[in-house]
């Protein structure tokens, strides 16, 4: 417990004192006061008090001033109580509570948000505390913001929407693949009986076609091959989120990936990782006012790999498949029903390979005979098209396709192959 003799109370001034807020007590009673974090309370005696002490110190500081009133500063959130004792030895308490500054904030709230005049501003410690209903996600985003900035150390944010939007995605997710070979060569074989010549067939059928001489020990064929093909391949996923919620979308599948980790006592153990792939996507809509959507969207296509990873030493050699991913991410603003796509992931592999007979597949012009080439093009494009649209529940029962289904009589089924039964009057 401090306490403050008169001597030395006369000394002390309070620099605050424009900010302080008046309040009395009675000699003898007990009385409850509110103070302000950082801000002063001036409490007014109606006779000269004698000493004055306090029973947290680090909560508030009190001075006693040369008129016998007493200011109170609030330094740290909490509670403590003050004593006053008068010249007749009249003992008064006062039960102090320090908090953050509730009614400032609030008045702040009603300055910069006039049209949520809903919200309630409480403290919990050194902490606001806001409740009530706003109109949007963007209103709390807002005054859960002003209330950090304004000297809370932490908001606990008890804020409701008076009526939850929801937003509905639209995406079209567009893949279009165009692979070209093209192959183009001559061998000789040496060895052999007889003479033959032919011409295969295979040349429009997808396959190599070849053209072979066989002349006594000789054997000449020339093969020849171009394929150019192209795929379109299409997903149209709808998901439904609410306003500052997250939702996602795959359409894929699963792998789990063998990963080596040392026990530490010079021995290996294998632990498998779950990995995704597929076409995925994740997006975050926030509903604006006038109906506009924010949405911040992550669209990704990964699929595994032709090659791998190998690990391991000596005999004792594995190969960890691997995952190519491609993926992009952005922010847009959009009214409901408009579209925007995402496009430019391009994925281009090219292989190259010759083969040729020594020496003479090295020939200028007449080295062409003696060897072949093997040229591969594989190319991917990916578009996403993505509309948000502005969704609300509906209060009628809705359909299922599988409302009107009838099961077929044996009759039917045996007599009609009908896979379904006529439905019912």
């Amino acid at each position: 417990m401090k306490i403050f003799p008169v001597a030395l109370a006369l000394l002390l001034t309070c620099s605050v004192g424009a900010h302080a807020a008046n309040e009395s007590v009675e000699p003898g009673k007990t009385a409850t006061l509110q103070v302000t974090l950082g801000k002063s309370s001036r409490v007014k005696a109606p006779t000269h008090l004698a000493r004055v002490s306090v029973g947290n110190p680090e909560i508030v500081d009190v001075s006693l001033v040369k008129n016998g009133d007493v200011f109170l500063v609030g330094k740290k959130s909490g509670s403590t109580n003050v004593f006053l004792w008068t010249r007749e030895d009249k003992l008064t308490l006062i039960d102090v509570v320090v908090s953050i500054d509730v009614v400032g904030l609030q008045e702040k709230l009603h300055e910069l948000m006039p049209n949520e005049t809903a919200i309630k501003v409480g403290a919990a410690g050194d902490s606001f505390v806001l409740s009530g209903q706003v109109a949007d996600a963007v209103a709390v985003r807002q005054a859960t913001l002003l209330a950090e900035q304004y000297g809370g150390k932490k908001v606990i944010n008890l804020l409701a929407t008076r009526d939850v939007a929801q937003v509905m995605l639209e995406v079209k997710v567009a893949e279009v693949q165009k692979s070209i070979d093209d192959k183009l060569g001559g061998s000789v074989r040496v060895g052999g009986a007889g003479a033959a010549a032919g011409t295969s067939t295979q040349f429009l059928s997808g396959s190599a076609g070849s053209i072979s001489i066989l002349n006594g020990v000789t054997n000449f064929s020339l093969d020849a091959e171009i394929n150019d093909g192209r795929a379109k391949i299409l997903a149209e996923p709808n998901i439904v989120a609410i306003s500052g919620q997250e939702a996602s979308f795959l359409a894929g599948g699963k792998i789990y990936i063998s990963v080596p980790q040392s026990t530490g006592f010079g021995a290996a153990t294998i632990t498998l990782q779950e990995e995704e792939y597929g076409v995925g996507l994740k997006f975050l809509p926030t509903v604006l006012e006038g109906g506009k959507i924010n949405l911040r969207v992550t669209p990704e296509v990964s699929e595994l790999s032709s090659t791998g990873t190998t690990f391991g030493t000596g005999t004792s050699l594995s190969v960890i498949p691997t995952i190519t991913t491609r993926r992009a991410s952005t922010t847009v603003q959009l009214n409901d029903g408009q579209s925007f796509a995402i496009g430019g992931l391009i994925k281009n592999d090219v292989t190259e390979a010759v083969k040729a007979f020594p020496v003479l597949g090295e020939l200028p012009v007449l080295g062409a005979l003696f060897r072949s080439s093997e040229f591969q093009n594989n190319r991917t494009e990916l578009v996403f098209v993505i509309t948000p649209h502005l969704v609300k529940p509906s209060s009628q029962t809705l359909p299922l396709p599988t409302d009107n289904f009838t099961t077929p009589t044996r009759t039917e089924f045996q007599l009609g192959s009908k896979m379904e039964g006529d439905p019912h009057p």
